[in-house]
């Protein structure tokens, strides 16, 4: 049998993280965490996700983001896979120095699993997180590095949560624009399954790999629509028009104008889909139609039986 390829996930205990660890070990790869050393102001649930990690048969190291230890973690790899968070993304430069430096890597994924950067022109406090990840991307092209960019889109359970509070008894839901903009929700777990595939796979080299799922595909009136069947309640909605949001952007301190200008972007402008699939780019779902990904409405199924709490505010970032 021919060797799985190692994959090292830098972030791994993070939101999107955990789930491309998972993934890999799932596909059978040796998979590396490197990450942050534990302390005592360690949270509890971090602390029981590393040892679920270790049962799960991931190697655990842990280190700082400095170059020489970052240079270590890597010769050790096939692949490397950040799934940092947007205050880190610019730490991406000392990976891309050291995957140089080693030059075993066969395949390097950035970190940035939502809108495609180079696609959206969004409001400026939003555009400047895009702009920092067109530039790791510039970086990466210039060193020559093999690599895949993955366009997630929207983390369904995430947003489920943001949009409905499925957790909540609510009779009022908030409505960004006019609610007939379509977006893309796609599962999680789904969208590190397409990554992992994506690292491995000869068709994604130096290409973006971009997850829009037909199933996945629903404006906010339709999602609310879907809720509605599935709770057997009517909601009343509140609509946030799309000037308002525009004003909250120019308005609100940083970080807090980031989701606003996001959630401009992608509900109330639409910019998920306001672009057709180009030649260097893949669609997730027809490169891999044996994969059983996810749709909304499963997803609202589970949201309907096992409400979950929201995740951390991060999370939006």
């Amino acid at each position: 049998m021919e060797r799985k390829n190692r994959i090292v996930v830098f972030g791994g205990s993070g939101y999107i993280g955990k789930h491309l660890v998972k993934a890999s070990i799932s596909l059978g790869h040796p998979t590396i965490v490197y990450t942050r050393p534990l302390t005592s102001q360690t949270l509890p649930s971090k602390t029981q996700l590393y040892k679920d990690f270790t049962s799960m048969g991931v190697t655990l190291i842990q280190g700082e983001l400095e170059y020489e230890q970052i240079l270590e973690v890597i010769k050790e790899a096939d692949i490397v896979i950040s799934a940092l968070a947007y205050p880190q993304v610019m730490d991406q430069l000392k990976i891309i120095d050291a995957i140089k430096v080693a030059g075993n890597i066969k395949r390097f994924v950035p970190s940035g699993f939502g809108a495609e950067e180079e696609r959206t022109k969004p409001l400026p406090p939003f555009e400047v997180l895009l702009e920092k990840k067109m530039k790791i991307r510039r970086e990466i092209e210039a060193a020559g590095i093999p690599y895949t960019s993955i366009n997630g889109n929207c983390f369904a359970a995430y947003f489920v949560n943001y949009l409905l509070r499925p957790y909540e008894d609510v009779k009022d839901i908030v409505v960004y624009g006019n609610g007939e903009a379509k977006a893309v929700l796609n599962y999680e777990e789904d969208i590190a399954m397409f990554t992992v595939k994506a690292a491995n796979d000869p068709r994604t080299l130096n290409k973006v790999l971009i997850c829009r799922p037909p199933k996945n595909i629903i404006s906010q009136n339709e999602l609310i629509s879907l809720w509605e069947q599935k709770c057997g309640h009517t909601f009343t909605k509140t609509f946030l028009l799309e000037e308002e949001l525009v004003k909250q952007s120019e308005s609100l301190p940083p970080p807090h104008n980031i989701p606003v200008s996001i959630l401009h972007s992608v509900f109330a402008r639409g910019d998920l889909m306001k672009f057709e699939i180009g030649e260097d780019e893949l669609e997730a779902s027809q490169l891999y139609p044996d994969y059983n990904y996810t749709s909304i409405d499963e997803l609202l199924h589970i949201f309907r039986v096992h409400p979950l709490p929201p995740p951390p505010y991060a999370a939006f970032e």
